[in-house]
């Protein structure tokens, strides 16, 4: 379960506080931005945890499947399954990312941890029972993490918002956003020769 602590230290814990984008629209932009860069991170970080725990729901469910079916054996299907989860097609509310995972180990051993007794590098060893807790744990995972997403998407999406409404109304130009990556002064008379 992915929990949001009050007044906790972790991004996920500043994001999803419910005075993260308070104010926002009397913030200078740059300030706008930064939030939305730092929640955006977090759902490309949730994103990959999400993937994560695809990955192994469709290998338990591929062993499932080979032992009532007499399919071949999940090895065998292992390329194909984490291919599937790589370039598949996206579900719900996914969007393009620019950034990568910043904590992709540190998701990586959540995901094993979650049943810790439970190792999928040989399923076909698996009890029945050890492959259905499994399942069940991993499901369970990642709907508190696709909730968690889907919260974090909504402030991106507000963020974003208040910076589109910005452009909209005039009060920020593109100009300003070239010269201030560029380290000029934000001054539009100024020559950029």
């Amino acid at each position: 379960m992915i929990e949001v602590r009050p007044g906790g230290r972790r991004r996920i814990d500043r994001v999803l506080a419910p005075d993260y984008a308070e104010g926002v629209e009397r913030l200078p932009l740059a300030e706008v931005r930064a939030l939305r860069d730092e929640a955006a991170q977090e759902e490309t970080d949730l994103s990959y945890l999400r993937r994560l725990l695809h990955a192994r729901i469709d290998i338990v469910r591929a062993e499932q499947e080979r032992r009532t079916s007499g399919g071949s054996a999940v090895v065998d299907q292992l390329a194909t399954i984490l291919a599937s989860n790589a370039v598949g097609p996206a579900t719900g509310h996914g969007r393009y990312q620019t950034q990568e995972p910043s904590r992709a180990e540190a998701h990586r051993r959540h995901v094993e941890a979650l049943v810790s007794d439970v190792d999928l590098s040989d399923v076909s060893a698996l009890s029945d029972d050890k492959l259905d807790l499994a399942l069940r744990v991993f499901i369970g995972e990642e709907a508190s993490v696709s909730a968690r997403r889907r919260e974090v998407q909504a402030v991106v999406d507000l963020l974003n918002a208040e910076i589109a409404g910005r452009y909209q109304s005039g009060s920020a130009s593109v100009d300003e956003l070239l010269a201030a990556e560029r380290g000029w002064p934000a001054n539009p008379g100024r020559s950029k020769e």
